[in-house]
């Protein structure tokens, strides 16, 4: 294993050094690992928060900032954050309007998520959760009850963070962060293994003439293992699933390919052309896409692709003005 790092226990906490250091909209608790906009939540205005385990950076914390989140948590290496770490982010966070809690459909951060957010009640914090379960990969996975929640949490994240950013009340943004869950889907692909450092070692064996098609962004295994193919065969794999899923015709969508941490841009491109023409050809009208690491896997080698269906309101809520390392625009 070669990895820049000091120690495998210390990881996580030296990282939130750098993060801190590097980016001056944001602030960092280290004893909860808590990631925080530079200055306290807007009087009036309804906190966002997220977070789950680390290595899938920029998600959670590098999309802390003005029009996305206002905290993040950071857990373990693909590890939950425990419920004091939520409850210390909820209640720093919150401006009098209440709070939004955006939760990837995983076993642990669901219910860690809700202890937070029942401890946060008797603070007489209002807590209102959107449970991220966009992955067709797969239903009732290892690590889930129901679909895996991935890449669909950086555009809700987005949406709902500028829905909030706007004023709107909590019944308001929750209602966006609903219609995101509800008309986005997701599905991945890996062409290596990730390298947990604490392991030392891949998480799972990928032998270099194949590919896992729907892998989850933990490692976990998808719908079958099959010889390696072309980006246009990949992309085919990909999109299909998705459309089956859910009928993206009749108006526009946002699109995301992501790329899982070990995958150069100029491949991630060359994917963003595959998809784009399939969709093309089924008849879906992209309005607007986004390219790049977002959600990622370590180190994994793979991509995935997200597709939302977006009415005029949610694009332009996606087309607001947003500051933070991962996505900046507008501003």
């Amino acid at each position: 294993m070669k990895k820049l790092i000091n120690d495998v226990d210390t990881v996580i906490a030296d990282a939130l050094k750098g993060i801190e250091l590097s980016d001056a909209c944001v602030r960092v608790d280290h004893q909860n690992r808590v990631i925080y906009r530079a200055e306290k939540t807007r009087e009036g205005k309804v906190a966002i928060i997220s977070g789950g385990g680390s290595g899938h950076e920029p998600l959670h914390g590098g999309f802390v900032g003005v029009g996305m989140l206002d905290a993040a948590c950071a857990g373990q290496m693909f590890t939950s954050p425990t419920p004091d770490q939520m409850l210390a982010a909820t209640t720093e966070a919150d401006a009098g309007a209440g709070v939004l809690h955006i939760v990837k459909n995983y076993t642990g951060d669901v219910m860690n998520f809700e202890m937070a957010g029942e401890m946060a009640a008797d603070s007489d914090v209002r807590v209102e959760t959107v449970v991220v379960a966009d992955d067709v990969a797969v239903q009732d996975s290892l690590y889930t009850a129901g679909r895996r929640g991935v890449g669909l949490t950086v555009l809700l994240e987005k949406i709902a963070g500028a829905a909030a950013e706007e004023g709107r009340d909590l019944d308001g943004v929750l209602e966006i962060a609903q219609r995101v869950n509800e008309n986005g889907r997701s599905m991945g692909m890996a062409l290596t293994s990730c390298t947990v450092p604490a392991a030392g070692k891949p998480t799972f064996d990928l032998p270099e003439d194949e590919m896992e098609i729907g892998v989850g962004i933990h490692g976990e295994p998808g719908r079958h293992r099959e010889p390696l193919a072309s980006a246009k065969e990949i992309a085919r794999q990909l999109v299909e699933p998705i459309l089956e899923d859910l009928d993206f015709t009749g108006g526009d969508t946002i699109v995301m390919v992501n790329g899982m941490g070990g995958t150069p841009l100029i491949e991630l491109y060359l994917m963003y052309g595959e998809v784009h023409a399939l969709l093309e050809a089924a008849g879906v009208s992209v309005a607007r896409n986004l390219v790049g690491n977002y959600i990622t896997s370590l180190d994994m080698a793979g991509c995935s692709v997200t597709i939302l269906k977006a009415d005029d309101e949610l694009l332009e809520l996606w087309d607001a003005p947003v500051k933070t390392a991962g996505l900046r625009w507008g501003v």
